[in-house]
């Protein structure tokens, strides 16, 4: 078994470890989200977690870890009766990401059920890591379907498994903790807001500390073991103190005053719902124990409040996540006048501190014994310590942006134009997106077999059984019904004796499902002078940022080609960083001249490219223009000859019509039509303005079929009056008639 590396001897990344050990602390505040770039050790920290854990007891057999004084009733190796539990350690189970949904919640136990006969079921990884930590590394990048089974597990902290005629629950409260790279993408909210906390972390630029991670680590590589003695005494002394914060949690006392203070907090930041202040007062609770103490103070609520509510805040899907420690002050501040005696009836002092609340004072951390004790503080600011948060150096915000802070993109240095460049270009700087809206449903036709999303329909491993086939290579989802059906008809002839069936492996077969998968969706960007009005371009950025929204909740990978002046640029190569593609978009500068086929060939060569990296993931090419293109001989012919390329290859298309102004070209219709694709029109972009049109459209056809069955029924009226041939009511309905039907045709005339 490798060793581990010390989880004492991990440099740096203060706020990163006391969340770890408050987690440690109180499972309850459920789990951490890790967010930073990569080389940052953020996966070498986590798994020197599993150290730290005080050994569980658990049921003598019980592959479900259960508690021997509290056992699940419900448990499948149930019911479990008085014998003594037994202990060992807690585990670490880790989530891979290609992992199927099988291997997550368990199964059907197929070699039983075939050769014996009985339903049996297979336990998966949220049996094992009940009761203990399950790790999921680049989190970002799981798949839909398992982050819906995990949404449902950490809410009701039980799997239900319902498949192959299983049907099974079992207990699975686990502590989730999660390491991404935000360059490869956000999470979706949901399971965001399950994380209790978040950390952002990022390599020191302090040249001291990077040389003793580099030495700390060639010393571990060296000899593992050697260096993990050198820290067995600092992760001793530390467990031992995480086991002694434990047992004096539930003795903590949340006051009125730290309650009304985390309710404040969570109301001035606009959180959704209740799980913030809920994971914020358990969090504040846990300090206090870390800190050996049982009364919250402010400034356990304060760090609390840093580690609970950056990822929840109410922000734009493109922001990056960050609280205003200045407005975190001021709120707070405003309980300090109303603490007028130093405590509420839970013993808070007024300044916060009234005892060592420094979490990171202890053992492994360069503080004293770790007894938790001690004085009030002579300065309500804590100590600076190796676990402590951090600021840094000069600031007094952290690195995040404040979200109110203004974000005003600098505008673009204006580059020197070659003489006889002629009107519009010149560059001009670069405009705010117009506000966002969302987009009709674009999707690339057929069924194709990429990544899971849920842009464009495709053939799956999770999804709806759409039915059998026999296996090209490895087995990988079997079709229980149909693998019955095709060895039944041969049981007699195969010598069957006993319950179970003989099965043999070209009897074997796949099931075939079809759901959603995800797109690299390539955007063309028209950046030239033609474009270049203001107004008119803020409004193009405003469909292009609607367009990533879109390609951001159906898990697309994203690209950005821009053309103008003399050429074109990959803005930014393929990715699944959508927020990468806004801020890229967002400073994009304007003006020159309209190289529309330059655009068109270097988005052939990036598909062309994606296509060699990733056969299976099937493009969606979005050219953002109004179809005019300048430059060299025949500069329109020039560009649906480089479309007609797209087309030859089947890359499915969609040409954004940005053409306004009384005079219309249609010059944008023309190069859809190379392409072999659709265009649409920035209004008819909107899903809104869809909706709104068909019912206008609908409306328009209720009205038409009233007045049709009003005229109908005085058309039947006067017909009849006019077989009347010889009365005055005869002679009336007959110039009637011959009025309402040249009026019919003057109106047929002006329709056509």
């Amino acid at each position: 078994m490798n060793t581990p590396y010390p989880f004492t001897a991990v440099v740096g990344m203060d706020d990163l470890r006391l969340a770890l050990v408050l987690n440690a602390v109180s499972p309850a505040v459920g789990g951490v989200l890790v967010r930073g770039e990569k080389g940052t050790a953020k996966s070498t920290a986590v798994r020197a977690l599993s150290a730290l854990l005080p050994e569980l007891a658990v049921v003598p057999g019980c592959r479900f870890s259960c508690d021997p004084a509290a056992p699940d009733a419900g448990c499948p190796d149930g019911p479990h009766g008085s014998e003594p539990g037994v202990s060992r350690p807690a585990r670490m189970v880790e989530l891979p990401v290609g992992a199927s949904e099988d291997r997550l919640v368990g199964a059907l136990d197929i070699e039983r059920a075939l050769a014996e006969g009985v339903k049996a079921f297979e336990p998966g990884l949220l049996a094992d890591a009940h009761r203990g930590v399950l790790y999921v590394d680049e989190v970002n990048l799981l798949h839909d379907h398992l982050i819906d089974v995990l949404l449902d597990a950490a809410a009701m902290g039980a799997s239900y498994v319902e498949r192959e005629g299983v049907s099974v629950r079992h207990a699975a409260r686990f502590l989730l903790v999660g390491t991404m790279n935000p360059e490869e993408g956000e999470l979706r909210p949901q399971l965001l807001d399950r994380f209790g906390l978040t950390v952002e972390v990022a390599a020191s630029r302090e040249p001291e500390q990077r040389v003793e991670v580099v030495r700390r680590r060639l010393a571990y590589d060296d000899d593992p073991a050697a260096f993990a003695a050198r820290w067995a005494g600092e992760e001793t002394a530390l467990r031992e103190r995480i086991v002694a914060a434990r047992a004096l949690l539930p003795e903590v006392r949340l006051g009125d005053t730290a309650l009304l203070r985390i309710a404040a907090t969570c109301a001035a930041f606009e959180v959704d719902g209740m799980r913030a202040d809920i994971v914020m007062a358990r969090t504040a609770a846990a300090l206090a124990a870390w800190a050996g103490r049982t009364d919250v103070h402010a400034e356990d609520v304060r760090r609390a409040a840093l580690l609970a509510l950056p990822h929840r805040r109410r922000r734009n899907p493109f922001d990056a996540p960050g609280l205003d420690e200045d407005k975190l002050d001021d709120t707070l501040g405003q309980f300090e006048n109303e603490v007028e005696d130093g405590s509420d009836g839970s013993g808070e002092e007024e300044n916060g501190n009234g005892g060592d609340d420094d979490p990171d004072n202890g053992p492994g951390n360069g503080g004293p014994d770790g007894s938790g004790g001690g004085g009030t503080p002579p300065e309500p600011e804590p100590q600076p310590d190796p676990v402590a948060p951090e600021r840094p150096e000069g600031t007094d915000t952290p690195r995040e942006s404040a979200p109110d802070q203004d974000d005003t993109p600098v505008e673009a240095e204006p580059r020197p134009q070659p003489q006889g460049a002629g009107a519009g270009a010149r560059e001009q700087s670069a405009v705010r997106a117009a506000e966002p809206f969302r987009t009709k449903a674009l999707s690339v036709p057929g069924l194709g077999e990429g990544a899971a999303g849920r842009r464009s329909r495709a053939r799956t491993e999770h999804g709806r059984t759409t039915g059998a086939r026999t296996p090209r290579s490895v087995l990988t989802s079997l079709h229980l019904s149909a693998t019955v059906r095709a060895a039944a008809p041969h049981q007699r002839a195969r010598g069957r004796s006993g319950p179970g069936l003989v099965v043999r492996r070209d009897d074997l077969r796949q099931a075939t499902r079809e759901g959603r998968e995800g797109n690299l969706v390539l955007f063309v960007v028209d950046a030239s002078g033609s474009m270049a009005a203001r107004r008119r371009m803020s409004a193009v950025k405003g469909a292009v940022l609607s367009l990533l929204l879109d390609a951001y909740q159906r898990r697309d990978k994203v690209g950005l080609v821009t053309f103008r002046g003399k050429e074109a640029e990959v803005a930014l190569p393929p990715t699944s960083s959508v927020d990468a593609a806004a801020a890229r978009l967002e400073s994009l500068p304007t003006g020159g001249r309209t190289p529309l086929a330059a655009g068109l060939l270097k988005a052939h060569d990036v598909l062309r490219v994606e296509r060699m990296r990733d056969p299976a993931r099937r493009p969606l090419l979005l050219v953002v223009t109004d179809g005019r293109a300048t430059g060299g001989p025949g500069p329109v012919a020039l560009a649906e000859r480089a479309a007609r390329l797209h087309a030859a290859e089947g890359t499915a298309s969609v040409v954004v019509d940005c053409e306004s102004g009384p005079v219309r070209l249609g010059l944008a219709g023309s190069l859809a039509t190379a392409l072999g694709g659709a265009a649409i029109t920035l209004d008819e972009l909107r899903a809104d303005s869809i909706a709104g049109l068909v019912r206008d459209v609908q409306r328009d056809m209720r009205a038409d079929a009233q007045r049709g069955g009003a005229q109908r029924d005085v058309h039947r009226t006067v017909q009849r009056d006019a077989q009347q041939p010889d009365t005055a009511a005869g002679t009336a309905a007959r110039t009637a008639a011959a009025a309402s039907t040249a009026a019919g045709n003057g109106r047929t005339r002006r329709a056509a």
